[in-house]
């Protein structure tokens, strides 16, 4: 029984103009490192279905999902913030991403694979309850996450988010929810501009958030893993670990500053394998976030793909 590699040719299809750093060609990168080191071997791919508004509805409210699905223009594109633009194609590609989640929890929790890595575009970390925004239009991993919980009926998920960026959007829908523990490393000062630490921005007990400071570097982000995730996953015993998996944190990516490397993200990969192993027979699902320039995040991806697989 192989892991399962997930994506979609609608996900390269979604654009938001040139130079935009969230650009299809993030995919072919990750897909042609994986090819290159012969990853691929080892897992079997599967094409993303579309979400179904039931399924998005579990971490969205239908207003959400009714003006996202009705916001795409015919041509050119539509404008959703400063940073965020939708095409044509936008909303096949946020369904497959979304839906990809979906297969990858149906597949393992089936016991048809081990694991799963989500790639897939639009991100979803920034998308709130009822709002698009940051790239991101359905929270993927939420709606993975919802659909592990009230259809397959687990009682504890472990969200795991490294990217760079806090993800408001996995908070502002999970807060709350006892059956899910949300641990997130970020830079502080970096979008979404919500403060120092994220912890004052929501009184729940299932958030465990470390703001770092920019040039943190290896040692700190280890560090924090450590003092701070570990301790957390393994009181809560998770069934499921999802993986919000941005590689924005590189020292070569431009869009953060916390200075990590290829190897920071085999680390804690291996770090949330190993609490796999314990409490969930190594169930993990892993979803693409962030990681902009194009070199850094295929070798990041590829070290991270590496040992979710078992192939380090």
């Amino acid at each position: 029984m192989l892991p399962v590699y997930i994506s979609h040719p609608d996900c390269a299809r979604h654009e938001m103009g040139p130079d935009h750093p969230e650009c299809p060609e993030r995919l072919g990168a990750i897909a042609d490192m994986l090819l290159i080191q012969g990853l691929l071997d080892y897992m079997v791919p599967h094409d993303a279905p579309r979400a179904t508004e039931a399924q998005l509805e579990r971490a969205h409210s239908a207003l959400h999902v009714r003006r996202t699905l009705a916001a795409a223009p015919t041509e050119g594109y539509a404008q959703v913030d400063p940073d965020t633009r939708m095409n044509r194609f936008t909303v096949p590609a946020a369904l497959r991403a979304a839906g990809a989640a979906v297969l990858a929890t149906d597949l393992v929790l089936g016991g048809q694979a081990p694991s799963a890595f989500c790639a897939v575009r639009p991100p979803g970390h920034h998308a709130e309850r009822d709002a698009a925004m940051g790239f991101c239009f359905f929270n993927n991993t939420a709606v993975g996450i919802r659909h592990a919980l009230d259809v397959h009926g687990l009682e504890r998920v472990a969200l795991i988010d490294f990217d760079v960026h806090h993800g408001n959007g996995s908070e502002d829908i999970l807060a709350g929810d006892e059956r899910v523990l949300m641990c997130s490393i970020f830079e502080t000062g970096l979008y979404p501009f919500n403060g120092p630490d994220a912890r004052s921005l929501r009184d729940a007990t299932n958030l465990v958030n470390v703001g770092l400071p920019p040039r943190s570097g290896s040692e700190a982000f280890r560090a924090a893993v450590t003092t701070h995730w570990l301790p957390a996953l393994e009181a809560f015993r998770p069934e499921l670990i999802y993986i919000s998996a941005g590689f924005d944190a590189h020292r070569e990516d431009d869009m953060g500053n916390l200075g990590l490397v290829d190897a920071d993200y085999a680390w804690v990969t291996r770090q949330l394998m190993d609490v796999a192993w314990r409490h969930c027979r190594g169930r993990v699902i892993s979803c693409l976030e962030g990681g902009y320039v194009l070199n850094p995040l295929a070798r990041s991806a590829a070290a991270h793909i590496k040992v979710l697989i078992g192939a380090d």
